[in-house]
């Protein structure tokens, strides 16, 4: 005896939901903060704060800003240089 099973999938409802989950990411990484500071550099990274400035931030290509007692770093510029020292490592 054999077993089977039918599946019919609307095509165009697929394309629907893919585009809305599209749309909402994109809303998301849109809405991401402009800066991080420490804790959330550290909290992206799953770095400690010392191992941050072990590693890479006192490298030069680093972006950071000390506004008062605070380092500032600017969340896209910070995310591109972190992508590209991961992989010089």
């Amino acid at each position: 005896m054999n077993n089977f099973i039918s599946i019919n999938i609307d095509e165009a409802e697929v394309k629907k939901i893919c585009q809305e989950k599209i749309e909402k990411l994109i809303r998301e990484v849109d809405s991401e903060k402009v800066f991080w500071d420490s804790k959330e550099l550290t909290r992206r990274t799953c770095l400690s704060w010392n191992t941050i400035q072990l590693f890479f931030f006192f490298d030069q290509r680093f972006p950071k800003h000390k506004v008062g007692g605070k380092w500032l770093f600017p969340a896209k510029e910070t995310r591109s240089f972190l992508e590209q020292w991961l992989k010089e490592q």
